[in-house]
């Protein structure tokens, strides 16, 4: 049983890195094991969990779990069973690049490479925690790579702006607990400068970009711009990532798998990080 566990999960990780090129000793060629054993290997759960209390966009559908049966049938078994309802966009979730992008990928048309492999994980909380507002810049991701070498090619960057912990109190984490289109300019968290996202697909190749925060864009933003390079360079992005204070600058894998919706424009997301030990 051991053996097949750690090649089933050997194969995705060889099959994300196979694609992974790079520098030599670059953060991410680092953060590849020759396996993933899931027998010694430290997990780590990146999703936070869909409830009454998940927080969405102050103009989304919330989630709501409505109870259909539960207890013991006629035939004396038990049995339970819901319906769920959801904006795509909310709670730990993907945003496919067709969200911002005419003609690009939709949830269920993403590679499934593209959601799997070496993954970095760019803490920026003192930058953050100075200005709530603060859009991650070239210079922060230089200053990252001056500490822990190069993002390599195809690697999966993670931000930590130190938000995640905020979750899931609205008003500390989105910046305010209204709801509804007049709450949108009341939004205040950080994001991915246009700047560092251009910078990302074009000088470092990446394969997803994630982050600790409600959007990818900062809470201010009303031209999405990360969103819009991310989407048409056919980069998704994952919202909502929860547990970075868990995971070492790298050396780590994730696998982010969204439910698979055809034609979504992104989806509920259980992302799991597989740390070497």
């Amino acid at each position: 049983m051991r053996r097949t566990m750690v090649g089933v999960v050997a194969i995705v990780a060889a099959a994300a890195g196979a694609a992974a090129g790079g520098v030599g000793g670059s953060a991410a060629e680092r953060a590849r094991p020759a396996q993933v054993d899931l027998t010694s290997d430290r997990l780590v759960d990146l999703s936070h969990p869909f409830n009454r209390r998940t927080l969405y966009w102050p103009t989304a559908k919330r989630f709501t779990l409505t109870k259909v049966a539960e207890g013991e049938t006629e035939g004396g078994y038990f049995y339970a069973a819901n319906n769920f309802a959801a904006a795509e966009h909310g709670g730990t979730h993907l945003d496919a690049p067709v969200h911002f992008s005419r003609g690009g990928d939709t949830a269920d048309e993403i590679p499934l490479r593209r959601l799997a492999g070496p993954a970095v994980n760019v803490d920026v909380r003192a930058r953050a925690s100075a200005d709530r507002d603060h859009l991650v810049s070239v210079a922060d991701l230089e200053a990252w790579e001056r500490a822990h070498g190069r993002i390599a090619s195809r690697s999966i960057v993670l931000l930590r702006t130190g938000w995640g912990p905020r979750w899931p109190n609205a008003r500390r984490y989105l910046g305010t607990a209204e709801r509804g289109e007049a709450a949108v300019p009341k939004l205040h968290f950080p994001g991915l400068a246009e700047a560092a996202a251009r910078w990302l697909v074009a000088e470092r190749q990446v394969k997803a970009v994630g982050i600790d925060t409600a959007s990818i864009d900062r809470g201010q933003s009303t031209a999405f711009e990360a969103h819009r390079v991310l989407g048409a360079a056919q980069v998704p992005v994952f919202e909502n990532i929860a547990g970075l204070e868990r995971l070492p600058a790298e050396n780590f894998q994730v696998i982010a798998l969204p439910m698979k919706i055809a034609g979504g424009s992104g989806g509920p997301l259980r992302a799991v990080a597989i740390v070497d030990r």
